[in-house]
């Protein structure tokens, strides 16, 4: 059995959390019940402990903030490898994933075991909210120097569309495996949504941690747009954030607000902030279309989760993962502009023969998911590159029947060449 190292900007108990934490999450819980011994290792938000062990036997050690998480975990790398510091116990690592949410944690530069580099997508239209300055070299980093630092490394991301990206940038495609996320089940006591659970006035959802490259305000331009027409219209955020305030402010400069505010009923859109596994899926149940009007997702776990309801997404072709999320006309829409989202919406609203005809392809398309399968693909990836090997292409919960076979990258991957 392995002992693996897992490093991350968050965990999920960080109030801004969200999917790729999630992602990490379960990926740690397959490995733990694989046999592995696994550490977590990732920034404490406050009130967080310092180290604490999970149900599944994940080793959860915490520090830093939000920049001084990457040199602390390094700090922590270099201390543990002489059996001291948080990572004391675990000492020299078998296999490192570092996880890089626009830049890497650079862990080559602390151990000697092989690093797997996961990345859930390319933030090069995320990097100017943080500043020229800062965008300029976090790019850099991003573009140039982590694709040739990491040269020889394994890379692991969510979709193919993050792939090709990755591609893109200089990245040997037999060094990148695609794992897709799973999906929880839902919570006790809610029932999967359907025509009984919709309300009976229109209502669009928004399911997404409010920060700028999400682009929530398109949503609220959407509803601006279409409540003439759909009479009653009201859209649910769900998610909390730093970019909250700016986006009530927009909602009340379109009109939308009710009498009592933002996070009160009575309006055109109600903020809902943080709620719990329960509360969110009910809203989903209740919701006629989901909105996901974000710049770039991996993925987009919210796209599986309102499916889980037979709830179709809109969504952006730029986002990229959502091409691998969504089927275009199948489980969802994808569109270019703000304005082909008003009309996608406003199609939707419409056509209820085409909601349901989506939704529930979108419900058949979740139901192929599972943190099970995700586990096990990514204990195939880690251990084949415990054992000096590569693996490339899409890789299933199955271990590929012929392992010294050519790749196909759209089908079962097979280690590939160290």
């Amino acid at each position: 059995m392995a002992r693996i190292l897992l490093l991350c900007w968050r965990d999920s108990t960080h109030p801004q959390g969200g999917g790729s934490e999630r992602y990490l999450e379960h990926v740690a819980a397959g490995l733990a019940a694989a046999g592995h011994t696994v550490v977590y290792r990732t920034s404490r938000s406050a009130g967080a402990a310092r180290t604490v062990v999970d149900d599944e036997g994940v080793r959860f050690s915490r520090g830093g903030g939000r920049f001084t998480v990457y040199p602390r975990a390094l700090a922590a790398m270099l201390l543990g490898r002489v059996g001291l510091g948080p990572l004391g116990g675990l000492r020299r690592p078998d296999v490192v994933v570092d996880t890089q949410n626009g830049v890497p944690f650079f862990s080559r530069l602390a151990t000697r075991a092989p690093v797997v580099l996961l990345v859930h997508h390319i933030h090069r239209e995320q990097w100017p909210v943080a500043g020229r300055l800062v965008a300029r070299i976090g790019w850099w980093i991003e573009s140039w120097l982590s694709p040739r630092l990491h040269a020889r490394s394994q890379y692991v991301t969510v979709s193919l569309p993050s792939a090709d990206e990755l591609a893109g940038l200089g990245v040997d495609p037999a060094r990148i495996a695609v794992v897709r996320g799973g999906l929880d089940p839902l919570p006790e006591g809610v029932g999967a949504g359907g025509p009984a659970t919709r309300t009976d006035a229109p209502r669009l959802v928004v399911l997404s941690r409010l920060v700028p490259h999400k682009h929530v305000e398109d949503a609220l331009e959407v509803v601006a747009a279409l409540r003439e027409r759909h009479p009653g219209l009201v859209l649910d955020v769900i998610g909390s954030g730093w970019w909250s305030d700016r986006l009530r402010e927009h909602a009340a400069d379109l009109g939308l607000v009710g009498p009592d505010g933002p996070d009160r009923p009575g309006g055109a859109v109600l903020f809902h902030g943080h709620v719990d596994e329960a509360t969110k899926h009910r809203i989903l149940a209740g919701a006629w279309a989901h909105l996901m009007p974000s710049r770039k997702e991996g993925w987009g776990l919210a796209v599986s989760e309102a499916a889980q309801h037979g709830v179709p997404t809109v969504g952006y072709h730029h986002a990229v993962g959502l091409r691998d999320s969504i089927d275009d006309g199948e489980t969802g829409l994808l569109v270019d502009d703000l304005p082909a989202m008003t009309a996608a919406a406003d199609r939707l609203l419409d056509e209820t023969g085409l909601r349901h005809r989506l939704g529930e392809a979108a419900r058949a398309k979740a139901a192929g998911l599972s943190w099970a399968v995700t586990g096990a693909a990514m204990t195939h990836v880690l251990e084949a590159v415990r054992d000096g090997r590569r693996v490339r292409g899409v890789v299933s919960g199955a271990r590929p029947a012929d392992p010294a076979g050519p790749a196909d990258p759209t089908g079962p991957a097979v280690p590939a060449g160290s």
